[in-house]
């Protein structure tokens, strides 16, 4: 197997990981996910003890200097029995090949940090065998994440958190991030306006925290036409994975919408 494989060719979770599988169907399938590349288990391992595959990797990400997104693709990971949210390590805004190949690195020694140990260990796991995913980041003007049943109640709806600038800022925990509900047909429920007082950003070497202005912090992040745009995207996913119930991170660029993971809603 090439050491490199372009995330729409990422077909087979066993060895490029559940995020892979599940983004490069999601990208076959034509729905708009950033574009890049997989490591296969084996390819990230290769690179850990760097062998040749490290010069693959580097040669994926010559040319041009945008930064990217290097995560993780567990081969049990955004599975319907194991999430693994926030277990392994992301790594955003690395954008020369020798920062990539660090990244990748890093993200690999998260599957043996103590979250990920913890969380195997309740769920009866081996040791992890990691895949990695490396994507162009979207520079996110509003980000966050859509479950589209809702995880506490159970009810068929859509629950959407978001924030100002990089989804990172939501799942970390940094601000109190807009919630929105939408019914199954993609109407308003309920708009509840947190406190978005700083957004991440990619900076030069990684990412940064940006004080938001007081009008922004309590302003809504996102609008009518963006939340109609989440449920055209939570009905894609429908039809992609042939399951009504997604765990989404989102982007919004310049209007656009892009999808950034994509796992069943799990219950831990």
């Amino acid at each position: 197997m090439p050491a490199v494989t372009p995330l729409a060719d990422a077909t087979d979770g066993a060895a490029s990981g559940g995020k892979a599988a599940s983004l490069g169907a999601a990208a076959r399938a034509g729905l708009p996910v950033p574009a890049g590349f997989a490591l296969s288990v084996d390819a990230v391992e290769a690179v850990v003890q760097e062998d040749p595959a490290v010069a693959a990797v580097r040669t994926a990400c010559a040319g041009g200097h945008r930064p990217r997104a290097v995560r993780s693709s567990a081969v049990e990971e955004d599975s319907g029995e194991a999430g693994f949210a926030g277990a392994h390590r992301t790594v955003l805004g690395v954008c020369e090949p020798d920062a990539v190949v660090a990244a990748v690195r890093r993200v690999h020694a998260s599957g043996d940090g103590a979250a990920a140990r913890a969380y195997r260990g309740r769920l009866g796991l081996g040791r992890a065998r990691m895949g990695v995913v490396v994507q162009e980041l979207v520079p996110a003007d509003v980000a966050g994440v859509m479950f589209t049943r809702n995880p506490v109640t159970g009810a068929a709806e859509r629950v959407v958190e978001a924030s100002w600038g990089l989804g990172e800022a939501v799942v970390a925990g940094l601000v109190v991030p807009d919630r929105f509900r939408l019914d199954a047909e993609g109407r308003v429920l309920e708009r509840t306006v947190g406190e978005k007082d700083v957004a991440l950003r990619a900076g030069p070497t990684g990412t940064e925290e940006v004080v938001v202005d007081d009008a922004a912090a309590h302003a809504p992040c996102l609008d009518l036409g963006q939340l109609a745009a989440l449920h055209a995207l939570a009905e894609a996913c429908d039809a992609v994975d042939g399951s009504p119930d997604h765990d989404i991170e989102f982007a919004f660029h310049r209007g656009a919408v892009f999808l950034l993971q994509r796992r069943p809603i799990t219950g831990g």
